[in-house]
């Protein structure tokens, strides 16, 4: 708790003058795609309404995939990531939904939150909200700045350094599978990380049973999507869903991986077994996280529940490691007379602020 009101009382620096150009810019794009949306559709609309636009989509384009709600049409974002190829204006309204987020929350949201007298935002850290032990943070969230797209990485320029200092950001590699390595004790995949291999490449290498020099980029891509799946539990539909493969396909990787990394299988299963049997998951550090879903009388929670028994402990030992490490780094700069000084936690990678010298 110390080192988290020490985070909250350093706060972190946003250029106010570079937040509102990046809000100008964003509004600019924002009147484009609209444009470019009402050209494409034949008319103007409130893209923002559901309702609206499901009838301009499903009644007027008459594309496929609808799906009724109560109010009208689905117009979630996995009935329209669906629909890209259909018709150009899908990934307009894509796009806008996710300028628009960027406004509201960051362009917009953050300005309200700059305290007047430093510059400063003093977010709120919590470490008691999250099931697998994750710190959150909230008033406003800086752990979910994206940087998926090129326009929301600009984001992380309007956090920047007090004058005369830097910011320096230090995060895990691909911490949560080097845990599921040691808890596991998976050899093939321990010896891969003693040699400091490429992970992703030798999974891709092993699963899809081609030499190590062949891999391509997208075979590395789909052996990272299952690696990390893997940590998650996940169901040959949902990586079918996310490599956009036919479940068969997806199946046969799953198998693939297990045959790859047999101890993983057997850890996965007894981990599930445990749960059942005392109703709780634990990590490494003995941090326990319930699982009630198991004794579910419905399938559907009951497939959560073991989800959340193979992940809980392998996500739950990975915070446990980063919160043991902001508690030493944040005593050792503070009880050895440093400047430098701990801002903020983002799961995996910690940010500091520190004097040049």
């Amino acid at each position: 708790a110390l080192t988290l009101y020490h985070m909250e009382k350093e706060g972190i620096r946003v250029d106010r003058d570079s937040l509102a150009h990046y809000g100008k810019q964003l509004a600019s794009k924002i009147e484009v795609l609209e444009k470019e949306i009402y050209e494409l559709c034949g008319e103007s609309f409130n893209i923002n309404s559901p309702k609206q636009l499901g009838v301009i989509l499903f009644e007027k384009l008459e594309l496929p995939y609808k799906k009724k709600t109560k109010t009208g049409y689905s117009t979630a974002a996995d009935v329209l990531e669906k629909l890209k190829d259909k018709h150009p204006v899908i990934s307009k309204i894509l796009e806008y939904r996710q300028l628009t987020k960027l406004k509201s929350t960051y362009a917009d949201g953050l300005a309200g939150f700059i305290n007047e007298k430093d510059g400063r935002i003093h977010g709120k850290f919590n470490q008691t909200i999250t099931a697998t032990g994750r710190i959150s943070s909230t008033e406003p969230n800086l752990q979910n700045i994206p940087i998926r797209m090129e326009i929301g990485r600009q984001i992380r320029k309007v956090f920047v350094p007090e004058d005369g200092k830097i910011l320096i950001d230090a995060d895990y590699s691909q911490i949560e599978l080097r845990v599921l390595a040691h808890m596991s004790n998976d050899k093939r995949l321990i010896d891969a990380y003693n040699k400091a291999e490429d992970i992703h490449a030798i999974t891709a290498s092993e699963v899809f049973h081609v030499p190590l020099e062949e891999v391509t980029p997208q075979l590395r891509r789909n052996a990272k999507a299952v690696n990390f799946g893997i940590v998650y539990g996940i169901s040959a539909f949902g990586l079918s869903e996310d490599l956009s493969i036919s479940r068969k396909e997806a199946t046969k990787y799953i198998e693939q991986y297990f045959e790859t990394y047999p101890s993983i299988k057997a850890f996965q299963d007894s981990l599930v077994q445990t749960a059942k049997d005392t109703g709780v998951t634990k990590t490494m550090f003995n941090r326990i996280r319930p699982v009630p879903e198991l004794k579910s009388s419905n399938f559907m929670q009951r497939q959560f529940g073991e989800r959340i028994a193979m992940n809980a402990p392998i996500q739950g030992t990975a915070a446990d490691i980063i919160k043991i490490a902001m508690v030493r780094v944040d005593k050792r700069l503070h009880n050895e007379g440093y400047k430098a000084r701990l801002l903020l936690q983002v799961h995996d990678e910690l940010l500091i602020e520190a004097p040049k010298d």
